[in-house]
């Protein structure tokens, strides 16, 4: 992250929510009325339509946004947030997030500071930092049968409960091991605090250029998370003794499914998301208090 001030300007936003939440609709109705009285022009995705009721918005295809917009405002959770960075990563367009989720790892504003926080960005006061995501592909006898990309972790799971996996990992074409396992978590730094913090995987700062890749209850005592260079090519190939068809999880919103002797190919993917902060923005005071973390004594 590089903190500066009176970077550009926003002028034209777009404003994206959780569809049927009643708190994102209100929290879009507000932000939407405060962007319209700075004079500023204002998107809304179609699938949006009924968070808004202001006749000054446009209503556009959620794809157009990136096309039409210098910033996108997400109103929701992290989840919301995943989806818009996947969706939009290839516009390049700033993201700017407000909770209205959980933890809210990735979406700084707080509902209640918007009149405060949101106008001062507009201007020009923010930071930008730039977070890399994950691209999978999936390949059958060589053949290319799916691909997403991820901003937090690609997650090969059974697919069935009390069921095990059996999978070779290799880095840059070089055997690593094979393993019997509940599955493997390729975590990017973004995602470090979510599945794969849960898995037992280190927290791994933003800035960071690695991946994280996390064993789920790994049958041997002597597995142990794993932490390369982003740039590494990563391969897993789904052993041909699987009695089941597991599946490949991108951000826990894109299922691939798999079946035996599948190659999982995973890479950097060549554009990064860009998020937008508030000038006092710390990552480490954001750890604190969403992991209730010690104070400063």
């Amino acid at each position: 992250m590089y903190p500066m001030t009176q970077l550009a300007t926003f002028e034209k936003i777009g404003v994206t929510g959780k569809p049927g939440s009643q708190a994102a609709m209100e929290t879009v109705e507000a932000l939407c009325s405060q962007l319209l009285s700075l004079n500023k022009t204002v998107f809304v995705p179609e699938r949006n339509h009924d968070l808004v009721s202001q006749k000054e918005v446009s209503l556009v295809p959620f794809k157009e946004l990136g096309e039409r917009c210098d910033l996108v405002i997400v109103v929701g959770g992290d989840g919301s947030m995943l989806k818009t960075a996947r969706e939009l990563v290839d516009s390049r367009v700033p993201l700017l997030g407000i909770n209205r989720g959980h933890l809210g790892f990735l979406t700084d504003i707080r509902p209640t500071e918007i009149d405060t926080r949101v106008p001062p960005i507009l201007k020009g006061n923010y930071t930008l930092e730039n977070r890399f995501l994950l691209n999978a592909e999936v390949y059958r006898k060589d053949k290319l049968i799916g691909q997403s990309c991820a901003v937090n972790d690609v997650v090969l799971y059974p697919g069935e409960i009390a069921r095990m996996i059996a999978f070779e990992l290799y880095m840059d074409k070089q055997f690593v091991y094979s393993q019997r396992s509940d599955g493997l978590i390729v975590s990017t730094p973004t995602g470090s605090t979510a599945y794969a913090l849960s898995a037992g995987g280190p927290i791994v700062a933003p800035e960071t250029d690695s991946v994280v890749l996390v064993p789920m209850c790994p049958h041997t005592l002597s597995s142990r998370p794993i932490c390369v260079d982003r740039k590494r090519r990563i391969d897993i190939v789904v052993s041909d003794t699987n009695p089941h068809n597991p599946q490949l999880s991108c951000d826990g919103q894109e299922i691939i499914s798999l079946a035996p002797g599948d190659r999982i190919e995973i890479n950097q993917y060549p554009i990064e998301i860009q998020l937008v902060h508030p000038l006092d923005y710390d990552y480490f005071e954001v750890l604190r208090s969403k992991l209730s973390w010690g104070q400063k004594l």
